[in-house]
């Protein structure tokens, strides 16, 4: 059921407008004893996520016993960011999602399904899996609460993504992300109608039912004047919910181009983006828009590591952004990438598969170590001393010299695409 929709690309949502809705909806649900919210973690600070958790404790006061950012594989937020991202909310109620301990499997979908939705690229059975509080805490509403947004795995982001992903086991996320990266990016960027959506509307309709799962999706877009604004909500617990969100998101997110740029500079907010493996979607969300033989810029001011997970770090290291037969044939070949298979997905999201220049500007990592991976490496201080995102405009900018670039403020926000490509 749809309890509430609201949006369109001119819609700016108030955190007022944002509070008396999600009120309207608790309010037409019922009392409830024990709640469980499942944000975003810090990567989606933007999504009003963040706002909207702390709405739901003012609330359900004590009701409200436990808040779970779904971490995915991402470190645990730090102190610094719960403060930022929930202000007030009580550190007591946050529930550390682990991965690779804190999960069960609820249910697998069948091979002879994820064969056919896939087009036979993936023949294997799918573990849904979810964290065991999500499964077993005994809560009469479990509130998924998250943004929708074009995204590179699964190709619009959130709704049960949040709960089979994001409080997902190594298993179930493993074999999702490289569902996604062997079928295609280019295929399902922007589309909510996808084969790992489909393999999770799946798990959600047979083993979920029971669940007292209700998602609030937001889309967030850019004003005007650059800064960032609601422009919709939806409130309900089935598909047509997100399937609405993402109609709103492709108008608002997906960024169609005229031309094809050479070169693309895209700034990773230091709050935000500490890794490669969140800092490539400058190159997820770029990838079908950059020209042959051009080069992107990514200007990484607190890119320190290449995985958050220690082990997913290690094999980044060890097998490099390499071409998709490449990192194809490593998997065949090495046990432990082959067991790790949302690192191989992650290394063929984040080649240019020889087609375009990768240039890494990072804060905290040395040349060989990006050249050890496959990109090309330039000092920080230098590139942003010429490409300043204090001055340049998302969009496109002429530089002095009259080199023309198209920039990006923040590559989590959108997707961009020539519109030659898409044809």
């Amino acid at each position: 059921m749809l309890y509430f929709s609201k949006g369109s690309p001119d819609t700016d949502l108030s955190n007022d407008d944002l509070r008396n809705a999600l009120v309207s909806v608790l309010d037409q649900i019922g009392p409830k004893k024990r709640v469980l919210v499942l944000p975003p973690d810090f990567t989606r600070f933007h999504s009003r996520a963040g706002a909207l958790t702390c709405m739901t404790h003012h609330y359900y006061g004590d009701a409200l016993v436990d808040v779970m950012p779904a971490l995915g594989t991402h470190v645990p937020m730090p102190a610094e960011q719960l403060d930022k991202m929930f202000p007030g909310l009580p550190h007591s109620l946050i529930r550390p999602h682990r991965w690779r301990h804190d999960v069960v499997t609820v249910g697998t979908v069948p091979a002879e399904f994820v064969s056919d939705v896939t087009d036979g690229i993936y023949t294997h059975a799918w573990p849904a899996q979810m964290n065991k509080l999500v499964w077993e805490g005994g809560h009469d509403l479990i509130l998924s609460i998250g943004q929708v947004v074009p995204h590179e795995v699964i190709g619009m982001a959130n709704y049960n993504k949040n709960v089979f992903v994001g409080t997902g086991g190594v298993k179930g996320i493993n074999e999702s992300h490289f569902i996604g990266a062997a079928y295609g990016m280019e295929r399902m960027m922007g589309r909510a109608d996808t084969p790992l959506r489909r393999i999770l509307n799946y798990a959600q309709d047979e083993f979920c039912q029971h669940l007292p799962l209700l998602y609030v999706l937001t889309v967030v877009g850019p004003a005007e004047d650059g800064s960032l604004v609601t422009r919709g909500l939806y409130i309900g617990d089935d598909h047509h919910t997100f399937e609405k969100a993402c109609e709103l998101s492709v108008a608002v997110n997906f960024n169609q181009l005229d031309e094809e740029p050479t070169k693309m500079v895209v700034y990773l907010d230091p709050e935000e983006f500490h890794s490669t493996w969140l800092g490539n979607k400058a190159i997820y969300r770029t990838r079908m828009a950059i020209a042959d033989e051009g080069e992107l810029v990514i200007l990484a001011p607190e890119v320190k590591i290449f995985g958050e997970d220690p082990e997913i770090d290690r094999l980044i290291r060890k097998f490099g952004y390499r071409t998709t037969p490449e990192v194809m044939q490593f998997v065949d070949d090495n046990e432990d990438l082959a067991a790790n298979l949302s690192a191989a997905a992650h290394l063929i999201h984040g080649s240019s598969e020889e087609r375009f220049k990768v240039t890494y500007c990072p804060g905290h990592l040395t040349r060989e170590e990006i050249e050890g991976v496959g990109y090309e490496y330039a000092e920080l201080d230098e590139m942003t001393k010429r490409y300043d995102p204090e001055v340049l405009k998302d969009g496109w900018n002429t530089m002095p010299d009259g080199e023309r670039i198209f920039y990006i403020s923040n590559p989590a926000l959108g997707l961009w695409a020539a519109k030659s490509r898409l044809k």
